[in-house]
C-alpha cells in the first residue's frame, strides 16, 4: 500500500501578506527562533533583485529613447524627451538609496545599449541606423546630459 504524499501549507504559502507581517512581528520581538528564515532569506534576495532589474529597465529605457530621439529626430517629441527624464529620476532615486547599483549600471551598459539599439530599430520599423557599435559616453554623462 502507497503512502499518500502530503503537503504542509505554511503561512508563507497561504497568505504572504500575513506572513510577512507576522515575520516583521517577530523580528521586532526578538522571537528569532520562530522566523522563517528559509522563506525569509529567499524574500531579502528577491528584493535586491527586483531593485536590479527595475534600475536596468530604466536604463534600458532611457537608452531606447536616446536611440529614438537621434535616428528620428523628425519625431522627437514631449513624450520621447519625457521618457528619458522620468527614466533619468527614477535611476538617479534607485542609487541614491542603493549606491552598489551604479556598478550593476555601468558593468552593463554597453550590453544594455546594444540590446536598445534592436528594441529601438524594431519600434521605429528601420532595418538600421548610424550608430556607434559601442556606447560612447560614460553612465555620468548618460544620467547627467540631455544632448546625447
Amino acid at each position: 500500500m502507497g503512502f499518500m504524499a502530503t503537503t504542509t501549507k505554511t503561512l508563507y504559502d497561504i497568505d504572504f501578506v500575513e506572513w510577512t507581517a507576522h515575520m516583521a512581528e517577530m523580528l521586532r520581538e526578538g522571537r528569532l527562533d520562530d522566523v522563517d528564515l528559509e522563506h525569509l532569506a529567499e524574500e531579502i534576495e528577491d528584493l535586491g533583485r527586483n531593485d536590479q532589474h527595475t534600475v536596468l529597465l530604466h536604463l534600458s529605457r532611457l537608452l531606447q529613447h536616446q536611440i529614438k530621439r537621434r535616428i528620428q529626430p523628425e519625431r522627437d517629441g514631449s513624450s520621447w524627451r519625457s521618457s528619458v527624464t522620468t527614466s533619468r529620476q527614477k535611476i538617479e532615486l534607485k542609487i541614491a538609496d542603493s549606491p552598489s547599483l551604479r556598478l550593476l549600471l555601468e558593468k552593463n551598459l554597453q550590453k544594455t545599449y546594444r540590446q536598445a539599439i534592436k528594441d529601438a530599430l524594431f519600434e521605429t520599423g528601420l532595418k538600421s541606423a548610424d550608430l556607434p557599435r559601442q556606447y560612447p559616453y560614460t553612465l555620468n554623462e548618460l544620467l547627467e546630459r540631455d544632448d546625447l
